[in-house]
Formats: structure tokens, C-alpha cells, sequence
């Protein structure tokens, strides 16, 4: 279902404008604004050619959380290929240029940059993460470059001014206000404690799981976190341990929260829950 609205999408635009001419080969930095702004006359459209599109990719290749970012790359060269196996969308070819960012901002800053100025990419797709979408995607928006299905949950990229962005997935106050209600309400649970990383993406999580406390009389018992690309959470665990909680939900990587319920269950058995990140 996702490879067919993103393949729809990208078939849209083919259609939206005039066949391009041969795109920069990306040696060379420069300064021009994105042709994805469209000019009355003599526009060319980043990306593409007579014979192909080019997608670009920043995601985690390396690091603790590179196994989300190999999984994406994968899942979209797939939908790729099937798509090309088929004749491409209106013709052209869909290829994707893929660089590593080790879940950290400013690689993720650094490879935008160079996917929209030097290898002039028609898009960028399958972003992993969201303090490194939050990095990544106002160049995006500022370029006129479209940022499509990022691996977030991320309330900012719902905001309706960013004409620019394609979410495929649910956000994490969706995901987590479900989670609530399956816990109260089905479980008769209302001792929740929450591990979340501490960033944007974590914090994010951890105010979801809150507003759908708080809209059921709960709050709570516990809220503690770990830095991103560590697995440091022995500290985030006693604190979850002490409060004896019914349920933990997890705002994570799946290497600290594995880590967490290893920790927490030498002590205690209770549900274990945790966003689509994971």
C-alpha cells in the first residue's frame, strides 16, 4: 500500500511538468535554488531525466540504529525495483541515492545538503528518525524539495503548512494514545511509567503518552530517559523498577529498550509497550 501512493505521487509529479533535460552530475557545489520551483520558462526539474528519477536518503547505515535505516533502504529499493520491473513510472526509472548519517543531526544536516545541492535529487525519501528529520526536512522545505515517508511519528511533520511532506504512517500521539486505551481499558491498567530517549523524538513520545494520561485522570508513575546511540539505561531502569509500575511504554531505539526490559524484569513482569520506531 505504501509503495503504491508513493509510486502514484511520484507518477503525479512526472506528469506535472515538462520532460527534463540531463541533471548536473553533482561534482561541483553550487548555490542555485532548487528547480523544483517552477519558472514560467527554461525550468528544469531536479532529478530527472528522458530515462530516470532520482530519490536521495539520509538514514542510519551505522551506528546502534542501523538496522532501521538498512530495513528502509531496503524497503524502498524493493518497491523500486517492482516498480521498474514494470516499466518505471511514465517511463522512467526510479533510483536512489543512499548516505549514511549514524542517526546523528548534523550528518544528516551535511548529507541533505549534498542530496538537494550536488546530486540534485528530484526528493528525498525514507528519512529515519526524528530529531534527524527535524534537521533535515527545513532544508526540504526551503528548497521546495519534497520529504517523503519518513521512519517518525513526529508531530511537527503533521503541521498542514508543509506542503512538501508525505507521511505514510500514524504519529506518535496516535500510536500512543492507543496504547493508553488498550491499557486502561481493556488491561484495567493505571500504573504506566515511560523510558523515553532523551531528544526530540523522545520527548515527543513521552508528551503523547501524557496528554493520553492525563485525558483519563492518570498521570505517569515514572519518566525517565537515556541519550541516543547509547545503551546507558541502567539509571531509566532502577527509576522504572522503584515506581512499580503495571505497564512501561518505550520511546526508543531497539537496542536500549531490549536493554531496558532485560533490566526492569529481574525485579518486575509488567506490559511492555512501545511506539513503531522499534
Amino acid at each position: 500500500m505504501i509503495a503504491g501512493l508513493l509510486l502514484a505521487t511520484f507518477g503525479m509529479a512526472c506528469l506535472g511538468g515538462q520532460d527534463a533535460p540531463e541533471p548536473d552530475d553533482g561534482g561541483r557545489e553550487t548555490n542555485t535554488p532548487h528547480p523544483a520551483i517552477v519558472q514560467e520558462e527554461g525550468h528544469e526539474d531536479p532529478g530527472f531525466s528522458d530515462d530516470h528519477v532520482l530519490f536521495g536518503q539520509s538514514a542510519a547505515f551505522t551506528g546502534p540504529a542501523q538496522e532501521l535505516g538498512k530495513a528502509m533502504r531496503l524497503g524502498i529499493e524493493a518497491a523500486f525495483h517492482e516498480a521498474n520491473q514494470a516499466g518505471g513510472v511514465h517511463g522512467r526509472e526510479l533510483k536512489l541515492k543512499a548516505l549514511d548519517d549514524g542517526y546523528e543531526t548534523d550528518f544528516a544536516v551535511s548529507n541533505t545538503q549534498r542530496l538537494i545541492e550536488n546530486e540534485r535529487v528530484f526528493a528525498l525519501i525514507g528519512a529515519v528518525g526524528t530529531p534527524t528529520s527535524r534537521a533535515a526536512s527545513p532544508l526540504a522545505q526551503a528548497a521546495g524539495v519534497p520529504f517523503l515517508a519518513p521512519f517518525t511519528g513526529a508531530e511537527f511533520l503533521r503541521d498542514r503548512e508543509l506542503d512538501n511532506v508525505l507521511n505514510v504512517r500514524a504519529s506518535y500521539y496516535q500510536e500512543t494514545e492507543e496504547m493508553v486505551a488498550r491499557l486502561t481499558e481493556d488491561l484495567g491498567i493505571t500504573r504506566v511509567a515511560v523510558l523515553y530517549q532523551d531528544d526530540s523524538f523522545g520527548l515527543n513520545g513521552l508528551e503523547g503518552t501524557r496528554l493520553a494520561l492525563e485525558r483519563r485522570g492518570l498521570e505517569p508513575v515514572a519518566a525517565s530517559h537515556y541519550l541516543r546511540n547509547t545503551r546507558a539505561v541502567k539509571g531509566a531502569a532502577l527509576k522504572i523498577t522503584a515506581a512499580n509500575p503495571e505497564a512501561v511504554i518505550m520511546i526508543g531505539s531497539y537496542m536500549p529498550v531490549v536493554k531496558t526490559i532485560e533490566l526492569v524484569r529481574r525485579e518486575l513482569d509488567p506490559v511492555f509497550m512501545t511506539v513503531s520506531f522499534v
